[in-house]
């Protein structure tokens, strides 16, 4: 709504200046903020308490908008609470209409030509699509159509706050001034983690920068404040909060290829690692901070292409590999760290030198000492095809079944490729193989097959089977 509205700036500047009957105002915040990784917050703020000795309402002023009021504890010496309201109408025009329903305003009308001011009183009838009043004996509908026209109102709403504030009604003894930590829990403030990796094919290396993004969707704007980012997802009832993006159940491709055994320093807090900021940051309301946690140069790594197949599965048309990288988190040559859940964009240099984007892959929490293999996407010239050939009866239980896969590269380098034949279930037993196999696990057999540049490879294989 417009209307060309102004509330009455003397009354705004005194709800704003001065503290009601027997209330404390807290004064200026110094803000702890501990993030996790599924947009919720701890929010321990601390204020210089006014205390008047007895029963009084101390206000929090600029609290989130989003706080969960069920989560708020006030810790300060000789307080005990009674009781707490969480106010969170927000003062605008609008609401200042809304709240007018049924009480009397004043209707400032000035003529354009001559800037002469005319005053009615009016009653506010509604305010459902547009502003009904009554002045007089008439019924008019104050115009949204740009002429000069302000409401002055006599007072603020008691119920509408400039800002999100929660009042608390406490007994203390004695009176004095001293410190008050209010602690809360609210959504709206989260991050994750964001990877930059830069791989450099001649030198089998990678370099590898971390990002830590954070977001404040909470309706306020924490100060200078001392923020802990903790690298977990808490179990949380009820929903209370969301993955900020991340989907931690988000089952694609594995990209854990094995998990580490090995301990770093960063501290930890309970199963979850902790990754302080080094200094204290302003988070803005409606803001995307991004701040460095890791930067790695050289690392090794791999690229290799991979393709995983059905059982008797006929592949009528060639299909594209998947571009594979890995590399290792490991304290000695890899990347040093435990690794945060979030997206890892990889980039190569062209042939002028500038880094260009080939992908992204999705990693979960990876404990240092793990073997990473992300992919980027599907290759251009790598193209797996795979044929029954055979199928025989050995018995009225068994069946031999013969398999051709034909790998063909049209890039001008060599290329290796890890082709890996599901659904070896049962007893099925692996009787000819025109190169060894591997086993990863008893449902699969792995072929790293090499194809030269410009030319293919074939790969047959014969299984004993149930079926």
């Amino acid at each position: 709504m417009r209307y060309g509205l102004l509330a009455s700036v003397a009354a705004l500047t005194a709800l704003s200046g001065a503290a009601l009957s027997g209330q404390a105002i807290a004064a200026d915040p110094g803000v702890a903020v501990t993030i996790y990784a599924n947009n919720l917050a701890l929010v321990q703020d601390t204020r210089t308490l006014d205390l008047t000795g007895g029963r009084q309402k101390i206000e929090f002023k600029n609290v989130s908008a989003l706080i969960r009021p069920e989560t708020v504890s006030l810790t300060a010496s000789g307080v005990s609470i009674v009781e707490q309201n969480f106010d969170y109408d927000l003062l605008s025009p609008s609401k200042m209409m809304e709240k007018a329903v049924g009480h009397v305003v004043t209707i400032v009308h000035t003529n354009p030509t001559t800037g002469k001011e005319t005053r009615e009183q009016a009653e506010v009838l509604a305010t459902n699509g547009g502003v009904v009043l009554k002045i007089g004996d008439r019924i008019e509908v104050l115009r949204d159509d740009g002429l000069p026209t302000r409401v002055i109102f006599d007072k603020v709403p008691d119920n509408l706050r400039a800002s999100p504030t929660l009042s608390i009604t406490v007994n203390a003894a004695p009176a004095g001034a001293r410190p008050g930590t209010l602690s809360y829990l609210t959504p709206g403030l989260g991050w994750r983690a964001d990877y930059v990796a830069l791989y450099d094919e001649a030198a089998g290396r990678i370099d590898v920068q971390g990002w830590v993004t954070l977001t404040n969707t909470s309706g306020t704007t924490y100060d200078n404040a001392q923020t802990l980012l903790v690298a977990g997802s808490p179990n949380l009832m009820n929903g209370g909060g969301s993955n900020n993006g991340y989907n931690p159940r988000f089952r694609g491709r594995a990209t854990l290829q094995q998990a580490g055994t090995e301990s770093g320093s960063r501290e930890r807090l309970g199963d979850y690692y902790l990754y302080p900021l080094p200094e204290r940051t302003t988070i803005a309301n409606q803001q995307t901070k991004q701040v460095s946690f890791l930067d790695v140069r050289g690392a090794p790594a791999s690229h290799l292409y991979e393709y995983n197949l059905g059982w008797m599965q006929t592949i009528e048309q060639p299909q594209s590999v998947q571009s594979i990288y890995r590399f290792s988190n490991s304290a000695q040559g890899g990347l040093g760290d435990q690794l945060p859940a979030g997206v890892v964009r990889f980039y190569i240099r062209d042939k002028q030198g500038a880094p260009q984007f080939i992908g992204e892959d999705q990693i979960d929490h990876t404990p240092m000492g793990s073997t990473l293999s992300l992919s980027t996407g599907d290759a251009f010239d790598v193209k797996v095809k795979s044929v029954v050939d055979r199928r025989d009866a050995i018995s009225a239980l068994r069946w031999k079944t013969t398999m051709h896969y034909t790998i063909t590269n049209a890039s001008p380098v060599p290329v290796k490729v890890a082709l890996i034949q599901n659904g070896l279930y049962g007893d099925t037993k692996i009787v000819a193989e025109s190169q060894k196999s591997s086993r990863p696990d008893a449902n699969s057999a792995e072929w790293e097959v090499e194809a030269p540049a410009n030319g293919e490879t074939n790969l047959t294989a014969t299984y004993d089977t149930k079926f």
